[in-house]
Formats: structure tokens, C-alpha cells, sequence
């Protein structure tokens, strides 16, 4: 028996499907379900476990850090300590901060080095003795007036400009 020939047309239907009819198709068993629903309730139940997992393993990482500054800082204060029990260093420290001398030696000390610092405005400090002129009596005067007829608040008022001041 001949076979009857094939047509050269495909079948319309693998294209035209959907999404839709795709899912309609879909044929799914009871045991793919329950597998897949057990599947995400163990992602369920291991999701905060695993959170809490990396949080310690955080914790743990930033913990080991501050261990190690704190072995550093040991380290230094111990090497500190050897440097204390050289008598050489305790005698250069003492020369240093305390300025204490041999018998016999000469300490000089530099109280001046001829360099003034610039003031706060940047300006040199002056050596010359200033003065400045102020008529005590007329602000005086002028603070009881300017109290005794004002209705400003005391924060707003300005203070009187005085006329010799310099």
C-alpha cells in the first residue's frame, strides 16, 4: 500500500498557539504539583535560615576585623613597652620632655626666636602701646536713654556708636 503524499503546508496550529493555549495544553500530573509546591515551601522555610546565615557571617567578618586592629594595637603597645625598658629611651625622654640635664652639661633653651606670630586678622602684632578714646560718661548716658524710652526687646536694640572711638 502506497502511503498518500504529505502536503507541503505545515500545520497551522504550532503558530497560531497562544500563550493561553500553551498553558491550556499544559497537562500537568498531581505528583509534578505536589513536587513543585514542596519545592517552594522549602524555599519558604529555608529563606530566613539562610538570611539569618549571611547576617552571622557578616557579623562574624566585621568581628575578625576588630580582633585584628586590636592584635595591632597590642603589638604597638607592647613594642611601646620594650621602648620603656631601654634606659637610653627613658633617658632621652626625659632629657626631652622634662629638660633635664647631666651635671656638668649645658642646657640651652630658646624662649624667643625673634619670629612673631601674625595676629588673628592676619596682620603683624604692632609693639606700640594704642589707646582708645572713649567718652565713658556719654555712652553711659546714652545706654540709660536709649533703655528708658524704648519698646524694643532688649536682643533687638543696637548699641550707640560712640563719636571719639577708634
Amino acid at each position: 500500500m502506497a502511503r498518500p503524499p504529505r502536503s507541503a503546508s505545515p500545520a497551522p496550529a504550532a503558530e497560531a498557539l497562544g500563550v493561553g493555549a500553551w498553558f491550556r495544553n499544559l497537562q500537568l500530573s498531581g505528583f509534578t504539583v505536589t513536587v513543585f509546591l514542596l519545592i517552594v515551601a522549602g524555599l519558604v522555610v529555608l529563606a530566613p535560615s539562610l538570611r539569618i546565615l549571611v547576617e552571622q557571617r557578616q557579623e562574624i567578618a566585621a568581628l575578625g576585623r576588630t580582633v585584628a586592629e586590636q592584635q595591632a594595637a597590642i603589638e604597638d603597645l607592647e613594642i611601646e613597652i620594650d621602648r620603656w625598658q631601654d634606659p637610653a629611651y627613658i633617658e632621652a625622654q626625659a632629657r626631652g620632655r622634662l629638660l633635664y640635664v647631666y651635671p656638668g652639661d649645658i642646657s640651652y633653651l630658646v624662649i624667643d626666636d625673634g619670629l612673631t606670630p601674625p595676629s588673628d586678622d592676619g596682620q603683624p602684632i604692632s609693639d606700640e602701646i594704642q589707646t582708645t578714646r572713649v567718652d565713658w560718661t556719654r555712652a553711659l548716658l546714652s545706654s540709660f536713654v536709649t533703655a528708658g524710652l524704648t519698646d524694643l526687646p532688649a536682643d533687638s536694640l543696637v548699641s550707640p556708636a560712640f563719636e571719639g572711638a577708634q
